[in-house]
C-alpha cells in the first residue's frame, strides 16, 4: 500500500514531528485523545495504523474490531499494554522505540545511584533545615565496586555504557546469550549475586519478570547492595524490598517506577489509603523516589518520535 492510502490514528499527544513527518511522507494522520476504549474500538475498523503510548490496553477484543490494522506503534520502549502474542497472530506489525529513551535511561539510573551512595538528597534536606551534619552524611564511593546489570538490552547497554569513566567492575545478566559487549561481562545470576554490590533492572515487565525482586531474589546476593529500578514498578514486590531495606540488606533504593502504578504510568492506583510498604518508601532516607520519568527528557521525546516515524516510513517503504 502507498502511504496515502493509509489512515493512523494518534490517541495519545506526542512530540509534534511525528504528526508532522508522517503527514509529509503521505499518511493521513486523525487524533482521539478523548474517547474511551470503546469508542475507539467503535471506529478502528477505519484506520491502517494505530500510535499509542499507554492510555489503554490493546487487547483481544480490540484487535477482533481493528480489522484492517496492519500496525500499532508504541512511542516508548516497552509493549506489554499490548497482546503481542495476538497481534502477530492476526498479522499486525508492532513497532516500539527503545531505541530513543536509552540515554535518558541511562543516566537517570546513574544519577539515582551516586545520589543514593553519597546520600545527596539527605544532605540537601538537612540543610535546607538548618542542619549542617557532616558526619551523618558520609558517603560511599562507586569506585571498585561491582555493579550488576539485568536485563542487558538498550536500557542495560546505555547504563553500562554511562560507567566506563568510574573504576567499576560492570556484570550484566541477560535471558539471551552473547549480548556482552566492551561496558560488562555477561554472567550467570547466581554469579551476578554473588559480586554485586550495585543492581539496576533494566527489564520489560513479563510473566517471567513479574515480582521477581522478591525476599528469596533479595537474599540469594551474598553482600547488601544498591538498588536502582527505571525499569518497570510490577518486576519488585514493594513489601519484600522495604523488609531489606529495614534489615539493611538493601542499602539504599532509587525507585522510578511504582508497583502501584497504573498501566498507563500516568497515576498511582493510590487514592486515599496507602499501603504500609507504599508509606516505608515515603518516609525513608534511603529512598529515592521518581515518577516515571528516567526516559522522560525533552531530547527522548523528540527521539521516540522520530524513531517511530521512521520505522512506519520503513514498514512500507522498506
Amino acid at each position: 500500500m502507498k502511504p496515502e492510502t493509509i489512515k493512523i490514528l494518534h490517541i495519545d499527544s506526542n512530540h509534534p514531528l511525528l504528526w508532522n513527518q508522517l503527514e509529509q511522507a503521505g499518511f493521513t494522520n486523525e487524533e482521539d485523545f478523548t474517547s474511551t476504549k470503546e469508542e475507539v474500538e467503535a471506529k478502528i475498523q477505519n484506520y491502517n495504523g494505530i500510535v499509542i503510548r499507554s492510555r489503554f490496553k490493546i487487547d483481544k477484543t480490540f484487535l477482533d474490531k481493528a480489522v484492517n490494522l496492519q500496525f500499532i506503534a508504541r512511542v516508548g520502549a516497552g509493549l506489554e499494554s499490548i497482546d503481542c502474542d495476538y497481534a502477530i497472530e492476526k498479522g499486525v506489525h508492532l513497532i516500539a522505540a527503545p531505541e530513543g529513551n536509552s540515554n535518558a535511561v541511562g543516566e537517570h539510573a546513574l544519577g539515582m545511584l551516586l545520589s543514593l551512595m553519597n546520600k545527596l538528597n539527605r544532605a540537601d534536606k538537612l540543610v535546607r533545615e538548618g542542619k549542617w551534619i557532616r558526619e551523618g552524611n558520609r558517603g560511599y564511593e562507586l569506585e571498585g565496586k561491582t555493579v550488576g546489570i539485568i536485563g542487558y538490552g538498550n536500557m542495560g547497554k546505555s547504563f553500562a555504557k554511562k560507567l566506563r569513566g568510574f573504576d567499576v567492575k560492570v556484570l550484566c545478566h541477560d535471558i539471551l546469550e552473547n549480548v556482552s559487549d566492551e561496558n560488562a561481562t555477561q554472567v550467570s545470576l547466581q554469579e551476578l549475586q554473588k559480586q554485586a554490590d550495585v543492581l539496576s533492572l533494566h527489564l520489560p515487565w513479563t510473566t517471567e519478570t513479574d515480582k521477581m525482586v522478591n525476599t528469596e531474589f533479595i537474599n540469594s546476593f551474598s553482600k547488601p547492595f544498591w538498588f536502582i529500578n527505571t525499569s518497570r514498578g510490577k518486576n519488585v514486590v514493594t513489601a519484600d524490598l522495604v523488609e531489606a531495606l529495614a534489615s539493611e540488606k538493601i542499602l539504599g533504593a532509587g525507585l522510578d517506577v511504582l508497583e502501584y502504578e497504573k498501566l498507563s504510568f500516568e497515576n498511582l492506583f493510590i487514592d486515599t489509603e496507602k499501603p504500609a510498604a507504599f508509606q516505608y518508601l515515603l518516609d525513608s532516607e534511603k529512598v529515592l523516589l521518581t515518577p516515571h520519568i528516567a526516559g522522560w527528557t525533552f531530547e527522548s521525546h523528540e527521539k521516540l518520535a522520530q524513531v517511530i516515524v521512521d520505522k512506519i516510513i520503513k514498514f512500507y517503504k522498506g
